[in-house]
């Protein structure tokens, strides 16, 4: 795989982002207003300012008119995708381009979603008739086939792996008890989560990020033109995108333990941003985890633990905010709860905050002014099947 990266060539010069959660209050309209707004303000622009716009979003819109028409464009051209949970890091990749390209000054990615008023309880996909081979399991039961076999391929015992499994959702749940944006702001000790019943495999309902509404926005240039908006922006370091062919389904191999797709992107991303330890060069990774045996399996295929050492690592507090590598320090998804297409925008929002030296003194990340790099990840469909997108973002 290979790409023409576009470092250091376009800029992040504003973002906004609304709080996550059951929002009673406002329509999906109010949201992107607000995550609009919010991005406008901090890059001191307005919306005429801006030559192009790009929506992330699965469920609450189909066209670039669920932007058009709450925000009142003028003639301008609003471009709607989609891409499973890398919606919103899509939405991203599209300006980020059409910036690097020439063809616009100015644009805006803003990824949003309005769920919960339908009584909407958990991800889905449409069913599409095929040949009768695809799977029929939940997404839980999908990810929690990990357990059993992480265990079986490291030598580890279950019970310590679920122990392992209940640090990263009580690290997570602690980081978001410190963030006003998070809808879920309870912090879980280990021992409570592990004590909870089972709903997939050997995972409870709090090992499953939940559902949410919520919307992001952010503003992108020409890197050269960054400093007329912010004295701070953030550059684009890599941007990497991998669609898997969905062989792990039907691969007697294929055991669970890793996500190929994700690998590959994370490799993408890293030659692009000339990042050769990401263990010691980023300041902060945010990944995905909608599932806490994901967030396990991902700090091995991005790099960010040895391979059958993750377990470890999460138990010494190596990911913890004042650990050697933050993860997740917003609160993750298991904070926010998933809207599909805010969701990776969300992500870099919090790269945005901590980089900048923005983001509260009780949710500082250790590696602050240690080091410039930032990463987020998402990863949408299922361990087997999947679709993947790595970020790199730095201040320099």
């Amino acid at each position: 795989m290979g790409s023409n990266a576009i470092t250091d060539r376009v800029a992040i010069v504003g973002m906004g982002c609304t709080r996550f959660g059951e929002r009673w209050d406002m329509g999906f309209d109010d949201l992107l207003i607000e995550a609009a707004q919010g991005a406008f303000s901090s890059a001191g622009i307005g919306k005429d300012d801006v030559d192009a716009y790009w929506l992330g979003t699965v469920q609450s819109g189909m066209s670039g008119l669920a932007l058009s028409r709450p925000l009142r464009l003028d003639n301008k051209p609003v471009t709607r995708v989609e891409n499973y949970c890398a919606t919103g890091s899509e939405a991203l990749r599209q300006a980020a381009y059409g910036v690097a390209s020439g063809a616009y000054d100015v644009a805006v990615a803003i990824g949003g979603e309005k769920v919960k008023d339908s009584g909407y309880q958990g991800l889905n996909a449409f069913p599409i008739p095929g040949d009768g081979t695809a799977r029929s399991l939940t997404a839980a039961a999908m990810f929690s086939m990990i357990v059993p076999a992480y265990a079986a391929r490291h030598g580890v015992d279950e019970d310590e792996l679920r122990t392992a499994l209940a640090r990263i959702a009580s690290k997570n749940h602690a980081n978001g008890a410190r963030n006003p944006r998070a809808q879920f702001r309870r912090e879980m000790t280990v021992e409570r989560l592990c004590a909870m019943p089972a709903v997939a495999g050997r995972l409870s309902v709090l090992d499953c990020a939940g559902v949410a509404d919520g919307a992001a926005a952010a503003v992108v240039v020409r890197a050269e033109d960054a400093h007329r908006y912010t004295d701070n922006p953030l550059f684009i370091k890599a941007l990497s995108f991998v669609s898997g062919d969905g062989r792990g389904l039907m691969d007697p191999d294929y055991d669970y333990t890793t996500f190929p797709e994700v690998a590959a992107a994370a490799r993408e991303a890293y030659r692009q941003a000339g990042i050769a330890d990401p263990r010691t060069e980023l300041a902060l990774a945010e990944v995905h985890d909608c599932f806490t045996p994901a967030e396990l399996v991902l700090l091995e295929d991005l790099g960010l633990a040895e391979r059958g050492t993750a377990h470890q690592r999460v138990m010494d507090g190596a990911f913890d905010l004042d650990g050697e590598l933050p993860v997740n320090p917003d609160g993750g998804l298991k904070s926010f709860g998933h809207p599909v297409g805010a969701t990776g925008l969300r992500m870099v929002f919090e790269a945005w905050l901590q980089l900048r030296g923005e983001a509260p003194a009780e949710r500082r990340i250790a590696t602050y002014g240690k080091r410039s790099l930032a990463l987020t990840h998402n990863l949408g469909g299922y361990p087997g099947e999947m679709v993947s997108f790595v970020g790199v973002f730095g201040t320099g």
